[in-house]
């Protein structure tokens, strides 16, 4: 039962993260490396023999601002209620508080962190879009994925089989703290939190719970999930620089043989689970040159993926081992 409200609130989290990186990736465009709009720069001399030109509607929060707060306060507003009312329909209790920290190896947590970083990320560049300056669309945007992702604790903390959770609520503010810090301290994001799934031979075993289809396996099965922290390497070196600068190296995490939460169901399965930590390479998509805006948005949401990649693994129970690919 824990489980499956975790698939729940799992699948909330991933439609509130397509809304905003589909958003934001709409309102993606050419910037420079840095954006350094705090810095002074030398005043130009007004032309007195012409007016001023008007600046460009990306400049102007007021015409698009009020139409993106709006419209963002409504559907998620729609969005919580429908969910309250469609799926929440069970016996509701007080509200309490469920600790739910040594469940499936963390990887549940791995994924609310994810999702806040990447719906606070979707948030700052919309932001940024509607013409707000770089720091303000920081500090206005950075914590959205938090205040997204956060109340769907007060749904759960009303379901008497479940209840509220503390480490959720913390893995949501590390993820959007972790964008404002990097957008505090660089102006742009160096290491980017991605994702990457494989089929495994554990979801046949409990399909209602590990997924049946392809698509809930990828919210339920957190066996073939790996959350990697990739770190764009030529942001950090000089221009003139030979390494690619699309190349940046990856660690990832993840678990295998959780087909129960419980140790002593699994045992009965001949199953203890474990975890894993890779040592991999990544494709920085946000670093391909490329002059179509179609590709910019595509590449803009398809950051959030690990790209299969040669990897290195260690787990507790085979050591070091190699993966021609890994997915």
């Amino acid at each position: 039962m824990t489980f499956l409200l975790c698939s729940r609130a799992g699948l909330v989290r991933s439609a509130l993260l397509a809304g905003s990186l589909l958003l934001g990736g709409l309102a993606a465009r050419a910037q420079p490396a840095s954006r350094p709009d705090t810095i002074a720069r030398p005043a130009r001399p007004r032309p007195t023999s012409l007016p001023l030109a008007a600046p460009p509607d990306s400049t102007r929060p007021g015409r698009r601002l009020p139409i993106l707060a709006g419209g963002l306060v409504v559907s998620y507003t729609g969005a919580l209620y429908l969910l309250s009312q469609g799926w929440y329909t069970g016996q509701r209790s007080a509200f309490h508080w469920f600790d739910d920290a040594s469940e499936w190896r963390q990887m549940d947590k791995a994924g609310h962190f994810w999702g806040a970083f990447h719906e606070s990320r979707g948030a700052v560049d919309m932001l940024r879009w509607a013409g707000l300056p770089d720091r303000t669309a920081t500090w206005y945007g950075g914590f959205v994925g938090f205040l997204l992702q956060s109340p769907i604790e007060l749904l759960d903390g009303r379901d008497p089989a479940y209840g509220a959770s503390a480490t959720d609520l913390a893995a949501n503010f590390l993820g959007s703290a972790a964008l404002m810090g990097q957008q505090l301290a660089w102006n742009e994001v160096r290491l980017m939190p991605k994702y990457s799934f494989h089929t495994t031979r554990y979801a046949p075993l409990r399909p209602n719970v590990l997924g049946k289809s392809l698509a809930e396996q990828h919210l339920k099965d957190y066996n073939g999930q790996t959350y990697w922290l990739c770190a764009d390497v030529a942001a950090w070196l000089k221009p003139e620089s030979k390494w690619p600068k699309w190349l940046q190296p990856a660690v990832g995490y993840g678990a295998q043989e959780m087909v129960f939460n419980d140790p002593d169901a699994n045992a009965a399965l001949g199953l203890r689970s474990y975890r894993q930590y890779y040592l991999s390479l990544d494709v920085n998509l946000r670093r391909i040159p490329t002059r179509s805006k179609l590709l910019k948005k595509v590449f803009y949401v398809a950051s959030i993926f690990h790209l299969p990649a040669p990897a290195l693994e260690y787990n507790s129970r085979r050591g070091l081992v190699m993966h021609g690919l890994y997915y």
